[in-house]
């Protein structure tokens, strides 16, 4: 029996490391699809760049690709925003939620006064960003760095969407995604089958000698 316990634990690693891999493999894959749909230079929008708002009965009037969501994140910060909601109706309990209006209303500011004014521009940083993440996390090149930068990209649609009760949208599936980042972020350092793997053992001489560059390259990796 102990032997076969200790059988068992010597797998341990080996699964912990197939799964850190799948999680970062996959949530660069999950930025890779949402390329396609607000491709540049017109991001998916209407010819005149016209965003989704609402009419006087709250119906959302939609358009397409980045200008329809960013207008479904307008909107939507006016009103109330509560997640982890838990609707214990049907047991006669009360429905359980977090409401985090104040943060929806504050990315509802930035988003009216910053981003649509300069549509055009931030189109380009959004796509861009998000490229940037699937190459870092899919490939396991700055794998640190790509996470980071997954950790607030998912945060800003963390508050944007989540919870909002649009259709076809899943609160958990904007929860789960800064969580997922944050684990990666945390593990990218052991992380295996990446590129950063093949050279932070090269970096690692000059930063154990003090050298601010390779400590810097090998921390982002």
């Amino acid at each position: 029996m102990q032997s076969k316990v200790q059988s068992l634990s010597r797998l341990d690693l080996p699964l912990q490391k197939i799964v850190l891999v799948l999680a970062r493999v996959l949530l660069g894959l999950l930025f890779f699809t949402q390329l396609w749909w607000k491709v540049p230079p017109s991001f998916g929008c209407p010819p005149d760049f016209s965003f989704t708002t609402a009419d006087a009965s709250g119906n959302l009037r939609r358009t397409s690709g980045l200008c329809d969501w960013i207008g479904v994140e307008s909107v939507w910060s006016t009103r109330p925003h509560p997640i982890l909601v838990a609707d214990m109706k049907s047991v006669g309990g009360p429905q359980l939620s977090v409401d985090i209006g104040l943060l929806s209303r504050g990315n509802g500011l930035f988003i009216d006064n910053v981003v649509k004014p300069n549509i055009r521009l931030f189109g380009f940083f959004i796509w861009g960003m998000e490229a940037f993440i699937f190459v870092t996390l899919f490939f396991g090149i700055f794998t640190r760095l790509g996470a980071l930068v997954a950790i607030f990209q998912s945060l800003q649609l963390w508050v944007g969407l989540a919870g909002i009760g649009t259709p076809n949208e899943w609160e958990w599936s904007y929860n789960w995604m800064p969580v997922l980042a944050l684990l990666i972020f945390a593990f990218a350092p052991v992380i295996v089958f990446s590129i950063d793997s093949l050279i932070r053992p090269r970096l690692k001489p000059s930063a154990e000698r003090g050298n601010i560059v390779s400590q810097v390259l090998s921390w982002l990796m």
